[in-house]
């Protein structure tokens, strides 16, 4: 990482640290979100295995999604209130600016993460994954947190308004409930069902629970890593030539 990269990554991380609501929804939002399934809901479920082990790899894909509207606020702050025209006259390079942002976005989701997988093994989560498994779901929660990091940018990039941008994460907080996060696509109704095995983020999270059960599927894993490469080259590619029409 170069120099300047460095410096916006410590800029947005100290932003994040004196934002509390940015805070709370990236780290402390999902725990909440996990002691209510397991202990509220997920006893309504029939998952065939102990719903703490079903439902912690949809946890680990929410804790990604929560705190992408604090990415998305940060980089259209910087574009709609002039922080980008500033950094122009000054020797910084303007791909540090996004890089800052992404890299940012991904610390703050291993942090989130971190704390998802702790709660889960305090509230009884057991995995059968071997050391190459866990290598696996660390690497693919990487490769996703940056996928969708990258898109995040290109959506505040492109939004008009912190409003508006805070506002285009939202269907990306929303898809894990529409997917085999919180119960399996079979026991949902038609048309639900058909949309949840489809969209991208169920094979995410199959993947991920094959892995964290030591028996990873190529069926899920390939279509995964297939929609994951895919929303990282496109958010990629957006940004990059969003940020280059608008600064």
């Amino acid at each position: 990482m170069s120099t300047d990269a460095a410096i916006m990554v410590r800029r947005n991380l100290k932003h994040t640290v004196r934002n509390p609501i940015a805070v709370f929804n990236a780290i402390l939002l999902p725990i909440v979100l996990m002691l209510m399934f397991v202990y509220v809901i997920g006893g309504a479920f029939d998952v065939g295995v102990d719903y703490v082990d079903y439902s912690t790899p949809g946890m680990i894909l929410l804790a990604i999604t929560y705190g992408l509207s604090a990415t998305a606020l940060a980089v259209n702050s910087d574009m709609t209130k002039g922080v980008i025209n500033r950094f122009k006259v000054m020797d910084i390079s303007r791909g540090a600016v996004l890089t800052g942002h992404v890299v940012g976005s991904v610390l703050r989701t291993i942090i989130a993460i971190a704390a998802i997988i702790g709660t889960a093994f305090l509230l009884g989560f057991r995995s059968s994954a071997g050391f190459v498994d866990w290598l696996g779901v660390v690497g693919f929660s990487l490769l996703v947190s940056i996928a969708f990091s990258w898109l995040t940018v290109g959506l505040g990039l492109a939004a008009k308004s912190p409003e508006s941008a805070g506002m285009a994460v939202v269907p990306l907080i929303m898809l894990p409930f529409l997917s085999s996060a919180i119960v399996p696509a079979d026991e949902m109704g038609t048309g639900v069902r058909q949309f949840a095995e489809y969209q991208p983020f169920t094979p995410i999270i199959e993947a991920l629970r094959g892995l964290l059960a030591g028996a990873p599927e190529a069926g899920d894993v390939i279509p995964a890593l297939a929609w994951t490469v895919d929303l990282a080259l496109v958010g990629y590619l957006w940004s990059i030539s969003t940020f280059t029409k608008r600064a």
